[in-house]
């Protein structure tokens, strides 16, 4: 076993973890990082989403760095990629023209920016580094977080982390039941949040499906079909008891209902289509030949996983529901290929070639499944739909807060859960992020970085997205840079009024908004 010893360890390297160690490496503090998988970045990498975004995102609604990301991202494709000139001269560059993200680009791409915004700290060792590293264990006394050991996924050496503060960036909220911290998981009754939306009992495994992403280009005239997976014959005849078409079809659940929609394969005159929904290049944009064909993430209904939670069971049990989500998107695929339906009467697109290389994988899956709901801690204060539902709000726009330490915004949308199979949809004000939701009911030096925070289930639903876990992930970096600093704790800072405006000043001058101006419902 090897030993560190740091001011701040952060587990988990995702977007949330990333902006964590950038913001605490920035106000001088010694920083690990740790991540289970080979790439950093969670979402915007490993999991191959690109960002889901607000309305405003061009102009407002964002914190500096997260603004610095996306310019820098349009710059990289400007400066290293065969770009038409008017592409070159769009301000607003969408490498992909997605129509569900203004800024679809590829995972490699994010990360590669992503690991030119750590640099100098990597260079000056403010920030190390631990890939494929995995916690296993934590030490705790009075209430305090010790150490946490981490086990390196390929040779199994175990590195032993010490630290003033621990955050927990992971995706699954994985260090709070090792140094059990008090956490609510799955959907939570209505007797326990008060909202009128919520369940009447709570149910710990009903969690948002999970969903295996994986890369396509679309090259004419090609035959690149895959072999049959081995639950193709399930999936190819399942159908969910809550919807009216099969899972592999040309049909969707609408969001606010459920109901089946029929939705293209391609755009056309009279409606969107599933290629150009989060299709990271167009090969339109770019000169003549550079590219044989377009490129999509495929993150779409048709994979949605929900046939089990994979937060707090067996290890098996997870296993079980990891390979499942991985044999739904191999047989999407599979089925894309061989038997979707063409628009000139005939079946399958074998035309569509599975990208390895875009993901980073053997497999052309990506690293990790898209995780859309975390574990997430008791907190100070929880924020609920009341919070910013559109419709309970009842035009009372955005809810502000004395103790804010940033904005998001999102509508609350909640995929098909794993045991009530429920979709819930509603429009939401935009937000204003509660420092309290960062400060655990008794553990004095654990603060959440992602979508870990004290959220309810159904709030959780538009916390989750990139820049508010980008937000997250840089209080939660400035909260222990604070603390330490000042040798307060983040209790104490949350509860002295005179502590939360100086924190607020620190955040303000790194380019944190606190407040939204006064804004409508979407």
């Amino acid at each position: 076993m090897t030993k560190l010893k740091k001011d701040i360890a952060i587990i988990g390297g995702g977007i949330g973890g990333c902006l964590a160690a950038l913001t605490a490496a920035k106000h001088g503090n010694n920083v690990v990082l740790t991540e289970e998988t080979d790439w950093i970045g969670g979402q915007l990498t490993s999991q191959a989403v690109p960002p889901d975004e607000h309305p405003w995102i061009e102009d407002f609604g964002c914190t500096k760095t997260y603004r610095t990301f996306r310019n820098e991202i349009r710059d990289y494709y400007k400066r290293n990629y065969l770009l038409k000139e008017e592409a070159v001269q769009n301000d607003l560059l969408n490498p992909g023209n997605a129509w569900v993200s203004r800024l679809a680009h590829e995972p490699r791409v994010a990360l590669t920016v992503l690991y030119d915004l750590l640099q100098p700290h990597l260079s000056n060792r403010r920030i190390e580094i631990l890939l494929h590293h995995k916690a296993v264990r934590a030490e705790v006394e009075d209430d305090t977080i010790q150490k946490v050991i981490v086990t390196d996924q390929h040779t199994h050496v175990e590195t032993e982390i010490e630290a003033t503060y621990f955050l927990d960036a992971t995706e699954l909220g994985d260090v709070l039941p090792l140094a059990h911290v008090d956490y609510v998981v799955g959907a939570e009754s209505s007797e326990q949040t008060e909202e009128p939306n919520a369940l009447a009992e709570a149910i710990p495994q009903d969690i948002q499906s999970i969903t295996h992403v994986f890369a396509l280009d679309y090259v004419p005239g090609g035959d690149y079909t895959i072999p049959k997976p081995d639950m193709y014959d399930f999936w190819r005849n399942y159908q969910a008891s809550f919807l009216d078409h099969m899972q592999l079809s040309e049909f969707i659940p609408q969001a606010h209902t459920g109901e089946s929609k029929k939705m293209p394969f391609f755009t056309t005159e009279q409606s969107l289509g599933m290629w150009e929904y989060r299709r990271i290049i167009d090969s339109n944009q770019f000169t003549d030949g550079f590219y044989e064909g377009d490129i999509s993430l495929i993150n779409w209904p048709q994979n949605d996983y929900w046939l089990g939670s994979i937060i707090d069971v067996s290890e098996s049990e997870k296993k079980k529901h990891l390979e499942g989500a991985r044999q739904l998107s191999l047989s999407t695929l599979y089925w894309l290929q061989t038997e979707a339906p063409r628009p000139d009467g005939g079946k399958g697109f074998p035309e569509f070639r599975l990208r390895p290389d875009v993901v980073g994988t053997k497999d052309g899956l990506a690293m990790h499944p898209y995780i859309r709901e975390s574990r997430r801690i008791k907190a100070m204060y929880t924020v609920t739909e009341h919070d910013i539902n559109a419709d309970l709000r009842e035009n009372q726009g955005v809810r502000k807060r004395d103790d804010s330490v940033g904005i998001g915004a999102y509508r609350i949308d909640l995929h098909p859960t794993t045991v009530k199979n429920r979709l819930f949809y509603a429009k939401s004000y935009p937000f204003e992020i509660p420092l309290g939701s960062f400060i655990p009911i008794k553990m004095k030096n654990l603060i959440p970085a992602c979508k870990n925070i004290g959220t309810t289930q159904l709030t959780n639903g538009c916390f989750r997205v990139h820049p508010v876990e980008w937000n997250i992930g840089e209080a939660a970096g400035a909260l222990a840079s604070f603390a330490i600093k000042h040798n307060v704790k983040p209790a104490q800072i949350y509860h002295d009024h005179t502590l939360t405006k100086a924190f607020q000043t620190t955040l303000t001058a790194i380019g944190i908004h606190l407040h939204w101006p006064e804004i409508t419902a979407f």
